[in-house]
Parts: C-alpha cells; sequence; structure tokens
C-alpha cells in the first residue's frame, strides 16, 4: 500500500485516503481512494501507481475503467486502489459506503 499511495502522491492527487477494510471485505485488505481534475491526471496517477508497484514486484492483477477515465480500479490484490475524477468520487462516496472500515494514517507516505 506505501508504493501505491507514494506514487499517486506524487503525481497530486486529491484526497487522498486509504481504509483498513480487512474486517469488513473478503475483496482486499486495504482501499486505497483519491481523485483528480482531469483525465490527464487520472492517467498520470494510474501509471505512476502501475510502474511502481511492477517495479517492486507487485503484480497488478487488472485495471478497470481506464478507458472512460471517470473512475479506475486498480487491483493489486491486498489492496485496491480507486483513482476518481471528483464529480464521480462524489457521486459514489465511497468512504460512506465503507464507513465501518477505520482510515490508515498515511501522513509518513504522503507529503504536505
Amino acid at each position: 500500500m506505501e508504493v501505491a499511495v507514494e506514487a499517486a502522491d506524487s503525481k497530486h492527487a486529491e484526497d487522498l485516503i486509504a481504509l483498513d477494510v480487512r474486517e469488513i471485505s473478503l475483496l482486499a485488505d486495504y482501499f486505497v481512494i483519491c481523485s483528480a481534475n482531469s483525465e490527464r491526471q487520472i492517467n498520470a496517477i494510474i501509471e505512476e501507481i502501475v510502474d511502481k508497484e511492477e517495479a517492486a514486484g507487485v503484480e497488478v492483477k487488472r485495471i478497470e475503467g481506464k478507458d472512460g477515465a471517470k473512475w479506475v480500479l486498480i487491483d493489486l490484490n491486498e489492496v485496491i486502489v480507486h483513482v476518481f475524477s471528483n464529480s464521480e468520487r462524489a457521486f459514489y462516496n465511497l468512504e460512506k459506503l465503507w464507513s465501518d472500515a477505520p482510515l490508515v494514517d498515511l501522513t509518513a507516505w504522503v507529503v504536505d
């Protein structure tokens, strides 16, 4: 998760959070959620995450939604990264949907 968070942050992802979903989901251990202002920035975030994760030896199982670039999901097995356009993030509001999941402290991995 650290690699994905640092990669997203390096491309100026907005409102970057991580949820610990180990106790409430069979899909993954963690969800990383962020947003961006443009399709170009969304694609830059995705490419950086994929490049850094692959360099770290992590298998990128699949990428969903890249063609529309409004909500892209990157499946890293234990971690699922959601990269949203700002409007899509507000509409789907995953933070509310998964509100039982505790937030992960990301301060060590993001630049203020």
